[in-house]
């Protein structure tokens, strides 16, 4: 019934040397309270049968100590590994490169590129709940926001506070793609992935984007890149004397040079001209990731107290009526 039964709480097992006190106790109280009467002649009483009350006098005591052992039992929390069951970790480590360069302004996406691409990265990351990931930022030069972690709510929360102006502008994707090896590279995951999203073209930085690529397949690290901006033009805010205004701008996405970082690393290239397609490029990684899902069979505990907590209150309502009945003593 109780097979690999462990125990959460063992140390509540102690409480069982109350028992010995009680016993002493009872044994004291059985002796001392033995009455005394004189008669003429001891045949008859030894004579006389003995009934089945004599033979269970010490059962409303026994009941007493039985209770105490199981509500004991339900102390220490008693728990079943019998119950096992397959789940599925991925044990993949991913970083997102992301591009923080002004022109992730345009509002070719709601309310930006920019933040949408954050939005659907912050809703990825939530549904990896086995993986590390991390985070690095780029510009005119790169930096990691967050390096490799499994604590959600601390990437979640810098993912938040990513914005445009951190960092120098330009574009490094080279510098962005070897900062996020960098962080990859000393991982023994089954996996490693970086996720580069980008709206340009390499125009900063000292090390050339294909360069860092080829780092990355030395490695054996994937990278998956995206260009995220419409076809044609974009609508960009541009301060004036009188305000912020929209003016179309060209979308310049070196698209060669990110399809060719793909093949080299043995990735994949996308190109998100909405919210919806980026949700949908997204989503298509998460399903190319988890073909590399590690199967393992493990245990889950079961709580199995209830019996013992029901064994318990049985056995404490049957000695109190026992008590008060059949063993009932009159002063």
């Amino acid at each position: 019934m109780f097979e690999g039964l462990t125990f959460k709480n063992p140390d509540f097992f102690y409480l069982l040397l109350v028992i010995v006190p009680m016993a002493a106790w009872y044994i004291f109280r059985q002796k001392k309270n033995t009455a005394s009467i004189q008669v003429s002649s001891t045949a008859s009483v030894f004579k006389a049968p003995k009934t089945l009350r004599h033979y269970l006098r010490h059962l409303v005591f026994l009941l007493q100590v039985l209770a105490i052992a199981a509500f004991t039992v339900v102390l220490a929390r008693p728990q079943s590994s019998r119950n096992w069951e397959n789940v599925t970790t991925e044990g993949i480590d991913i970083v997102i490169a992301l591009d923080i360069s002004t022109s992730m302004l345009a509002r070719d996406f709601t309310p930006d590129r920019l933040e949408a691409a954050k939005e659907v990265a912050i809703e990825f990351i939530s549904g990896r709940q086995y993986d590390r990931m991390g985070l690095v930022v780029f510009a005119g030069e790169a930096f990691t926001q967050c390096p490799l972690t499994t604590d959600r709510a601390v990437l979640l929360n810098l993912f938040k506070d990513v914005e445009t102006g951190l960092i120098e502008d330009g574009t490094a994707i080279g510098n962005g793609l070897a900062t996020s090896v960098a962080r990859l590279k000393d991982s023994d995951a089954i996996s490693r992935v970086v996720i580069l999203l980008t709206d340009g073209e390499n125009n900063s930085g000292e090390i050339a984007p294909l360069t860092a690529a080829e780092i990355a397949r030395t490695f054996g690290i994937r990278v998956y890149s995206i260009g995220v901006g419409s076809v044609g033009t974009a609508p960009y805010p541009v301060q004036t004397p009188y305000g912020t205004q929209l003016r179309d701008i060209e979308v310049k996405i070196d698209e060669e040079m990110l399809q060719e970082i793909s093949t080299i690393t043995d990735g994949k290239y996308f190109r998100a001209t909405s919210n919806t397609k980026l949700e949908e490029i997204y989503e298509e990684i998460d399903q190319l990731e988890k073909s590399k899902i590690e199967v393992r069979e493990f245990s889950r505990k079961s709580e199995e107290f209830l019996p013992f907590a029901l064994a318990g209150i049985l056995l404490i309502v049957l000695s109190l009526i026992l008590r008060t009945t059949v063993f009932r003593s009159i002063p």
